[in-house]
């Protein structure tokens, strides 16, 4: 073609939660059975819906506006109704700081599509600092619509997962390209949760240098094993920001692409005001989003038993968490955090493994020599992470998603806790212990 049509950040865009998917189909050949430990749907790992939510969504979609487009900014009483709620989170605060109305909330399809309208619409020097591990959704988006690699603080492991917020404050402090600070809380992939002095913080921090906060809480309603924190909305006072919510993971209806953003303090800045209306009129070239799953929020979060509901739920992963942390306990070089919300457990190896093929002993027991060699030749070059994956999935079946496909240098690997079999699942967890240990035993070249 006569001119280039690649856009510069193209090569940002990584999603290694899916891209593992291709490898681990490539194993057909060997007639591998998958357990699929890679992708957060509840649905799909055998979670079932409550009959009370379906009731309400059969009703709903009986009503011939379900089928209707809604307004641009969503339904109008989906966003009264979460208006409110917000509002209820964060207290009467007499000076208006942090409360919100329904032109403060903005539907999109799924919180996919609000990342790459969030990122997507930023000016391409205006950075947004991101945590390391980072859900790769984000920390892609971030880093494809700068054109270069996702600027990031660290999460420190063996401080259950919690930002250095020393790291956080010298990053944005001597550079002036950051403009907002993303949080994830609870965390995805590591499943920590912040305490709200954390969150202040990081309030603090934005505050100081004239930043802006976006805060993913996808999780915000799966937190558990006495674990403290709070809504943004809670803790934002007079700094801008924009707090992302959905109801894939807690009702759970993942295939109803259904996400919002609550907006604070927009007016608070004329340059952030003008920023919103961006993400706005991009929409309306969308005309709006799916109407349906908009107009069961306010039935089902509003139902006397959705609260149970969400308690149930944490208890759920409560258990599966000690679990999941059980099947780790006492192995030679690898750590495991028990996590305190969110749907997700994340392994790191104390010391990273050799990064390529070149050592042999690192490897796990595969009856077939051909499917060995496989392995082998697809991990020449691969991270180190990456290379315990493989082997994983050619010796158990067992699809993990590698931490380096996580925006992060610490090699390790995330899976999940929504395997909804008992049986199943326990066997998971305690094979994935069992091949940590055998993957980092000592074994003569082959």
């Amino acid at each position: 073609m006569r001119r280039d049509i690649l856009h510069p950040g193209a090569g940002q865009l990584k999603y290694e939660i899916r891209e593992i998917v291709s490898f681990a189909r490539s194993l057909s050949r060997w007639n591998i059975p998958i357990y699929w430990e890679n992708i957060g749907d509840p649905v799909k790992k055998g979670e079932p819906i409550a009959s009370w939510i379906k009731d309400i969504v059969r009703e709903k979609a009986g009503e011939d506006l379900s089928y209707a487009y809604s307004e641009t900014e969503g339904a109008r009483e989906s966003r009264e109704f979460l208006a409110e709620r917000a509002n209820r989170r964060g207290g009467a605060d007499p000076s208006g700081q942090g409360r919100i109305g329904p032109e403060d909330i903005l539907f999109f399809n799924g919180l996919g599509d609000a990342v790459a309208k969030v990122f997507g619409f930023l000016k391409r020097e205006a950075r947004v600092l991101g945590p390391s591990p980072a859900y790769s959704t984000l920390s892609s988006a971030e880093a494809a619509h700068s054109g270069y690699e996702h600027l990031s603080y660290r999460l420190d492991p063996f401080r259950e997962w919690m930002p250095d917020m020393e790291d956080v404050e010298l990053k944005v402090k001597y550079n002036d390209s950051i403009a907002g600070i993303l949080l994830i809380n609870p965390d995805n992939p590591t499943g920590a949760v912040y305490p709200a002095g954390v969150l202040k913080e990081f309030v603090r921090i934005a505050r100081t240098y004239g930043l802006f906060l976006i805060c993913d809480e996808t999780y915000a309603n799966i937190v558990y094993g006495g674990a403290q924190t709070a809504a943004l909305s809670q803790i934002i006072e007079d700094v801008p920001g924009l707090a992302m919510r959905s109801i894939s993971k807690e009702v759970p209806w993942p295939g109803a692409r259904c996400g919002w953003v609550e907006v604070y303090n927009r007016r608070a800045d004329h340059r952030f005001d003008a920023y919103i209306r961006s993400l706005l009129d991009a929409k309306r070239l969308e005309v709006c989003s799916t109407s349906l799953p908009q107009l069961c929020i306010p039935a089902i979060m509003g139902d006397p038993r959705y609260p149970e509901h969400l308690a149930r739920r944490a208890a759920i992963f409560e258990r599966r968490a000690e679990e999941a942390s059980m099947a780790f306990q006492d192995i030679p070089g690898v750590s495991l955090r028990k996590p305190r919300g969110a749907l997700y457990a994340t392994a790191v190896f104390n010391a990273p493994p050799p990064e390529n093929g070149g050592d042999t002993s690192l490897s796990l027991r595969v009856s077939d020599p051909s499917l060995a060699a496989y392995i082998e030749n697809a991990t020449v070059q691969a991270a180190a992470d990456k290379r315990f994956v493989y082997w994983l999935l050619a010796a158990t079946g067992i699809c993990v998603v590698p931490l380096s496909g996580f925006a992060s240098e610490l090699p390790g690997f995330r899976f999940t806790l929504l395997e909804h079999n008992d049986e199943k699942r326990r066997w998971i967890f305690k094979t994935l212990g069992a091949s940590v240990r055998e993957y980092l035993t000592p074994k003569p070249s082959r």
